[in-house]
């Protein structure tokens, strides 16, 4: 199911963003649409505010779909990008921001929420990453994300960093695996960004701690981690196979 506008026959650069109704999905397909891609605007369940975001882009100008489908089913997320495809007669950028984070300690884990986490966060980017390898143009990327919690390894977020690291280890055999095909293949690693996804739950005190954290004593926003996606999707061809921690500094 897929929703299209657009306002020019003449498509450059397209790029897809999945989980693009989340706080850092959106921000990056506002990025890159202001960087001139055509953006496909990925959800799976929030197909009302896909749509909204689309009619925003829209109206200023932006070229912009709007498709549907769980990043876990392969034969949806196919259609996905059969859509885009289909659209704006190519892929050259995808941008995985799709993911789940619940939290609690190793000794107190739901197991059901395990298995979610893994379901979304690992078999999600694998299907997201096979098509992405099939489908992307010479000269393009694949970005996915995981969490500078891998290096800051804090209590309660055990399963949520392990499917994370799965994240990052698809995204640098991936980049090897491309040998040959001009395609850079990288993990963007937000520290804490003031998201729904990171806010809820906490408290000010909590919040306030996580916002002390780094060198920048401020959280991160959404925009700061758009900024280093576009930096990966665009100028950045001699990056590659790389985890790149856009943290304001957090060790």
């Amino acid at each position: 199911m897929s929703t299209s506008v657009s306002t020019s026959p003449r498509v450059a650069r397209v790029a897809l963003v999945t989980g693009a109704t989340g706080g850092i999905g959106e921000a990056v397909v506002e990025r890159l649409v202001a960087d001139g891609f055509a953006v496909a605007v990925h959800y799976a369940g929030n197909k009302a505010k896909a749509e909204a975001l689309v009619e925003k882009i829209a109206a200023s100008g932006g070229q912009v779909l709007a498709v549907g489908g769980d990043v876990a089913d392969e034969q949806q997320m196919q259609a996905a990008f059969d859509a885009v495809e289909t659209a704006f007669g190519g892929i050259d950028v995808v941008v995985n921001t799709a993911g789940i984070m619940l939290l609690a300690p190793i000794a107190e884990l739901n197991l059901d929420d395990l298995d979610r986490m893994h379901r979304t966060n690992i078999r999600g980017t694998f299907v997201v990453s096979q098509q992405a390898a099939r489908r992307v143009r010479r000269g393009g990327a694949i970005i996915n994300v995981s969490t500078s919690v891998t290096r800051t390894q804090l209590p309660t977020y055990g399963a949520y960093v392990a499917s994370k690291a799965a994240v990052e280890s698809i995204t640098l055999i991936l980049a090897r695996e491309l040998r040959g095909r001009d395609i850079t293949v990288n993990t963007v690693a937000p520290g804490p960004v003031a998201t729904p996804l990171f806010l809820e739950g906490k408290d000010e005190e909590t919040i306030g701690r996580f916002a002390k954290a780094a060198p920048l004593e401020r959280l991160g926003e959404p925009r700061d981690i758009a900024e280093s996606v576009a930096f990966l999707a665009g100028p950045a061809r001699w990056v590659n196979g790389q985890v790149l921690y856009s943290n304001g500094g957090l060790a």
